[in-house]
């Protein structure tokens, strides 16, 4: 019986040409994720001043477009460098979710007429995805140090 070859829907060769700079895009879509993260969370919170509760709430596209992107490049980083990939991805994932239980409690928020809330668990979130991706991609900084304990 012969194997079947593992089909990817998408060129891998291609992917390891760039291999080298997936984790430094990663990195820089967590800084622009933060970034979207504070724009978003000044949206909420004139959104739910307006009075219109939790009707006037609308998803920040900036936001979740780079959500999407970087749970895209995590799983192209996965595809890359498996070790590392995997925890970046589950992070990551950890990280989608979480922000999409903070919408719905901002949501609940503005319903009640209650104060909107800094998304702390999203923050906490996205803040051990940065560790990790900037690990990642700063390896270089750490090698001599982690090599050493390693």
């Amino acid at each position: 019986m012969n194997p079947v070859p593992l089909a990817f829907p998408f060129p891998v060769n291609a992917l390891e040409s760039v291999s080298g700079a997936i984790p430094y895009v990663v990195m820089g879509l967590v800084v622009a994720n933060l970034l979207t993260r504070f724009l978003a969370h000044r949206r909420h919170v004139e959104q739910a001043q307006t009075g219109d509760g939790d009707e006037a709430m609308s998803r920040f596209l900036p936001h979740e477009a780079t959500n999407v992107a970087l749970l895209l490049a995590s799983f192209a980083f996965l595809i890359v460098e498996p070790h590392g990939g995997m925890v970046l991805s589950a992070l990551v994932l950890g990280l989608f979710l979480t922000d999409f239980f903070e919408y719905e409690a901002r949501c609940v928020e503005a319903r009640n007429n209650m104060t909107v809330e800094q998304p702390k668990g999203s923050l906490v979130a996205a803040a051990l995805v940065l560790l990790y991706a900037g690990f990642q991609s700063l390896f270089f900084l750490v090698e001599p140090l982690w090599n050493s304990l390693v």
